[in-house]
């Protein structure tokens, strides 16, 4: 068993599960996600179902991911002050808390769309202190030369529990009821929670810089990427992708329903195809970032979630449907893995935390008013018109953005 691990870890693709910890972490990681993305679908079925409004679906969306614009950048200051390891472990026991509560009121037939709003903000806000903290642990179990690869693995377990927890979703709503998928995403906080209090952590020991006033350290983070053109750039892209490219996911339960009368199998079937596809697109980065320029994946990446989101807008073939999505997961983690890496490499170790938490608040704390504006769109326009708007303004922005960022380049 020990000479089939180490040959598994061997290939340059799972090189970062060498370190024990991060091979720890990782394993909790998979199992929790499943059920979080169990309960992201099953979350988007129980608001239409209640509803059968694109509009509560673009509130619902807006209300999980406003805190991480209110609350990241205090997240990220928090996790360059005090230990990440301990961060962690009190916001997964508050998500796996409030996923108790939410399957409890669900089987008992207690949920109004009320409360699962103010449930969606609850947990919204325990991630705004949480994924600060996780995404620059990361940097802290592997080390600098391994962070990309890590970053690709951790992107491609996100991608297989995308695929594999709205699959079992779609199946236990038709059989059980939307109850059961809360009632497991709370199991599933327990890995994360036991992996945790196993990792061998240092203490971590403080930098009296560190202990500057919380306006100081923002004022501190924002003003060293302003000085990087390239974090600059990267993160203009991000917050694009995310308001103009991402929501068009809010929109999903309304393509299974009414484009494509497929139900909620088929709409697990819909964020299924997009996992399956970001899987592959994380592996091959994993495989490839140490032998292709980062460049070409980000704008091969938003060229791909374009062409591939542009189709799915277009179609009323279940299978083109299907497919499309497999391209938009493809292009979507390609871009967003690699911003990501590109981002925590170019930060210094003392402002991780608080970079980390401005680029989380474009990328999901923007996301709200992507999610809001995508079902206002799409009440005027339709669903298809919405969708394509985004697709162009996406487009539109990566060609600028290459073309202006060549230029700058051909200047020095």
């Amino acid at each position: 068993m020990d000479n089939l691990f180490s040959r598994f870890t061997s290939l340059s693709t799972f090189r970062s599960l060498r370190q024990t910890n991060y091979r720890l972490f990782f394993s909790g990681q998979i199992v929790s996600l499943v059920g979080t993305w169990m309960q992201t679908m099953a979350q988007a079925w129980l608001v239409y179902e209640l509803t059968y409004s694109s509009v509560w679906l673009g509130i619902i969306g807006f209300l999980n991911t406003i805190p991480m614009l209110l609350f990241a950048m205090y997240g990220g200051s928090i996790a360059d002050r005090f230990s990440k390891h301990k961060i962690i472990l009190i916001t997964q026991s508050l998500s796996l808390f409030q996923a108790i509560i939410l399957s409890v009121l669900v089987l008992l037939n207690m949920a109004t769309v009320e409360i699962v709003a103010l449930l969606a903000f609850s947990l919204g806000t325990i991630n705004a202190f949480d994924i600060p903290a996780r995404q620059s642990f990361i940097f802290e179990l592997v080390g600098k030369e391994n962070l990309p690869n890590a970053i690709a693995l951790n992107s491609a377990a996100f991608n297989a529990a995308r695929i594999i927890g709205p699959a079992i979703g779609g199946v236990l709503i038709a059989a059980v009821g939307v109850g059961w998928c809360f009632v497991i995403n709370a199991f599933s906080f327990l890995s994360v929670i036991i992996v945790l209090l196993k990792l061998k952590i240092a203490p971590k020991v403080i930098d009296q810089k560190e202990k500057s006033s919380f306006i100081q350290s923002l004022k501190e983070s924002v003003r060293y990427v302003r000085s990087d053109l390239s974090l600059t750039a990267l993160l203009t892209l991000v917050g694009v992708i995310t308001v103009f490219g991402w929501s068009y996911a809010v929109l999903l339960p309304i393509y299974a329903d009414k484009v494509l009368q497929i139900g909620a199998v088929g709409l697990g079937n819909l964020m299924m195809s997009f996992g399956i596809g970001a899987f592959i697109s994380a592996i091959f980065v994993a495989s490839a970032e140490s032998k292709i320029r980062p460049s070409k994946f980000i704008y091969g990446g938003i060229s791909l979630f374009v062409i591939g989101i542009s189709l799915f807008a277009l179609s009323t073939n279940v299978a083109v449907s299907l497919y499309s999505l497999v391209v938009v997961g493809m292009g979507l983690i390609m871009f967003i893995a690699t911003a990501n890496a590109s981002i925590q490499r170019r930060a210094p170790d003392a402002l991780r935390g608080r970079i980390m938490g401005l680029y989380l608040l474009i990328f999901q704390g923007l996301a709200p008013f992507g999610q809001l504006g995508m079902g206002w769109l799409a009440n005027s326009i339709g669903v298809r018109g919405a969708v394509l708007c985004g697709a162009t303004i996406c487009g539109i922005t990566g060609i600028s953005m290459r073309v202006f960022m060549n230029s700058q380049r051909n200047k020095q």
